[in-house]
C-alpha cells in the first residue's frame, strides 16, 4: 500500500470527484458514513458522544459523522471550535444539515468560553484540524485540546489527530496535539503513523477506504510504502512436485561464539524453517555439540578457534551467506569478517555483531557487496551510520546509507522499515511488542537468509521476511500471550505464518 504525501492524497480526492464523478459534499459524505460504521459497531447508543469540529473539511467530517449517530439514537452533542470565522464550503452544507435534523445539540465555542465537561464515560470524536494543518496549534484551541486529552474519556480522531502533521515531525515544531486512543484515517495510511514518537497521539490507527479512484493512486509517485499481505503473497515462489533440496538453496550462516551458540541455533532453525534446502553453520569448536543436538538437520562447518570465528571457510558451495548472531567482537573475528566482505560473491545478511564491527571500522562498508541486507535494531544503526535527532532524521539517514552504499537496510521497530538502494522505503504491518525479547532478531535473520538461498531477491527476501517475521509473532501472541512469548515461539509459528499468508494461492 502506498503512502502518499498530503498534497498527493488532497490530488486524489480532487481527482475522485472530477472523474467518479462525484461531489465533494458526498464524498465527504462517504468518508463519514465509514466512520460511522467503524464506531457503531465497537459503541453502544448509551455512551455519550461529544463531537469537536473545526470549521473546515476535517470539521465537515465531523458532523457528518455525529448527525449520522444522532439519527441512529446515539446521544450526541457537537461542539463548532471558533478558532476563525471562514467556514469551508462542505462545512457549512453539514452544519446546515445538522441543524436542521435537529437530532444533536449544537454549540459554537469562542476564544474565552468556558470548556465543556468531559467524563472518562464519555466518547470524544476529534474533527479539529486535518491533514492539511500548516502551522502549531497554539492558543485558545491548544487549550481545548489540553482539556481533551486530560479527560479520562476514549478520543478517537478523524482522519488524524488535530494537531500533529502528517509528513514531518509535529514534536520539533511545538503546538498541541490531540492524543488519540484511535484514529480512523482514510483511504491511505500517514507517514507521521509510522514513527515511534507519534505513538502517544495516533493511538492505534485503522484505514477506512473511501472509494478514491485507484487509478490515480497506483500512477501517484511516493517513496514510502506498508507493507501488506497481498503485496507478500504476490511475492510466494510457488514449490513444484519435483522440485528437491537443491532447487531451494544452500545456506551459510557464519554465528556464534563461547556463551553465544543460542543465538547461532535460533537463526540456523529459522533458516531452516523459512524453507531452505541446506542449512550449514559455520561455528567455534566448542558450539558443535551445541548445534548437533539442538539441530540435527543442520550441517556444521567447524572453526579452528574454540570460541570464535577466526576463519573464512571455502564459500564456492554456498549461494546465500549470513553473518553476525551471537559472534562477537574479538580481534580475530574482526579480521576474519573483513575477509568474508572481501571474498563473498553474492550479498550478503549482516546482523548483531557484524554489524557492531563495521560500525567501528567503517572504511570496509565499502567492501560489502552491492545488495546485502543489514538487519540492525535502532542502536545498532546508529553506530553504523550516526546519531539522529528523532525517528524522522533517522529515517532520512537510513535511506541515505542505503542509497551511499546500495544495500538494503531492515531496521527493527514496532513498523520494522526497510530502505532500498534507490531510497525507497517499506513499514512493515505486522509484529507486536511481545516480540521485544532476546533472540527475535537472530530469527529475522535466519528466515531472510534461508529466502535467499531460495532465489529470493534481497528486496524479496528482505520485505517477506519482515513480514513473515511478524505474522509468525502475532501468531505466537495470540497463543502464549505478548509478555509470556519468546524468540523460539515466532520459529514455531513461522509454518502457521507461510499456511496464512499462501492461503488463496494457487
Amino acid at each position: 500500500m502506498k503512502i502518499l504525501p498530503i498534497e498527493k492524497v488532497r490530488e486524489a480526492d480532487a481527482y475522485t470527484i472530477r472523474n467518479e464523478p462525484i461531489a465533494s459534499i458526498d464524498l465527504m459524505e462517504r468518508a463519514a458514513t465509514a466512520c460511522y460504521q467503524w464506531l457503531k459497531k465497537r459503541t453502544d447508543s448509551y455512551t455519550p458522544v461529544k463531537v469537536f469540529s473545526g470549521p473546515g473539511n476535517n470539521g465537515g467530517d465531523g458532523l457528518a459523522v455525529a448527525r449520522l449517530l444522532a439519527a441512529d439514537g446515539y446521544r450526541v452533542e457537537v461542539f463548532i471550535v471558533r478558532f476563525t470565522n471562514k467556514d469551508s464550503g462542505d462545512f457549512k452544507v453539514n452544519l446546515e444539515r445538522m441543524k436542521e435534523s435537529g437530532q444533536a445539540h449544537v454549540k459554537e465555542l469562542f476564544d474565552g468560553d468556558d470548556f465543556p465537561e468531559i467524563t472518562p464515560d464519555d466518547l470524544v470524536i476529534d474533527a479539529i484540524f486535518g491533514s492539511g494543518l500548516s502551522r502549531p496549534v497554539t492558543g485558545f484551541t491548544a487549550a481545548l485540546i489540553g482539556h481533551i486529552n486530560r479527560s479520562g474519556a476514549i478520543v478517537v480522531s478523524i482522519d488524524t489527530p488535530s494537531g500533529l502533521f502528517s509528513d514531518e515531525n509535529s514534536t520539533r515544531k511545538g503546538g498541541a496535539v490531540i492524543e488519540a486512543d484511535y484514529t480512523l484515517t482514510f483511504q491511505l495510511p500517514k507517514y507521521a503513523f509510522m514513527f515511534p514518537e507519534n505513538d502517544r497521539y495516533v493511538g492505534r490507527w485503522i484505514v477506512r477506504p473511501i472509494g478514491l479512484m485507484e487509478e490515480f493512486i497506483d500512477r501517484a509517485e511516493t517513496e514510502n510504502f506498508l507493507i501488506e499481505k497481498d503485496d507478500c503473497r504476490l511475492l510466494l515462489k510457488k514449490r513444484n512436485k519435483f522440485d528437491h533440496k537443491g532447487k531451494f538453496g544452500h545456506a551459510l550462516l557464519i554465528s556464534g561464539s563461547y556463551g553465544k551458540m543460542g543465538a547461532a541455533v535460533l537463526a540456523a532453525e529459522a533458516c531452516l524453517r523459512a524453507g531452505a534446502g541446506l542449512v550449514t553453520a559455520h561455528i567455534p569448536a566448542t558450539g558443535y555439540s551445541v548445534i548437533q543436538t539442538a539441530l540435527p538437520e543442520c550441517m556444521v562447518s567447524i572453526d579452528n578457534d574454540d570460541k570464535y570465528f577466526s576463519e573464512v571457510p571455502d564459500l564456492t558451495a554456498y549461494n546465500a551467506i549470513g553473518t553476525g548472531p551471537g559472534l562477537g567482537k574479538a580481534r580475530k573475528t574482526q579480521n576474519a569478517l573483513k575477509l568474508l566482505i572481501q571474498n563473498t560473491s553474492v550479498p550478503l545478511v549482516l546482523d548483531a555483531d557484524a554489524i557492531n564491527i563495521l560500525a567501528q571500522n567503517k572504511t570496509w562498508i565499502s567492501f560489502v557487496p552491492e545488495n546485502s541486507i543489514f538487519t540492525p535494531h535502532p542502536k545498532e544503526f546508529e553506530r553504523l551510520a550516526g546519531k539522529s535527532g528523532d525517528d524522522f532524521e533517522r529515517n532520512k539517514l537510513q535511506r541515505e546509507f542505503s542509497v551511499r552504499h546500495q544495500v538494503y537496510v531492515v531496521l527493527k521497530g514496532a513498523h520494522t522499515c526497510i530502505t532500498t538502494p534507490q531510497g525507497k522505503c517499506f513499514f512493515n504491518s505486522t509484529g507486536n511488542p511481545g516480540m521485544a525479547t532476546g533472540g527475535s532478531g537472530d530469527v529475522l535473520t535466519g528466515i531472510i537468509l534461508g529466502l535467499t538461498a531460495q532465489g529470493y531477491s534481497s528486496f524479496e527476501a528482505a520485505v517477506l521476511g519482515v513480514y513473515l517475521h511478524g505474522l509468525a509473532g502475532d501468531i505466537a501472541a495470540k497463543r502464549k500471550s505478548m509478555e509470556a512469548m519468546i524468540a523460539g515461539d515466532i520459529i514455531a509459528n513461522l509454518g502457521k505464518a507461510m499456511k496464512k499468508l499462501r492461503k488463496g494461492t494457487n
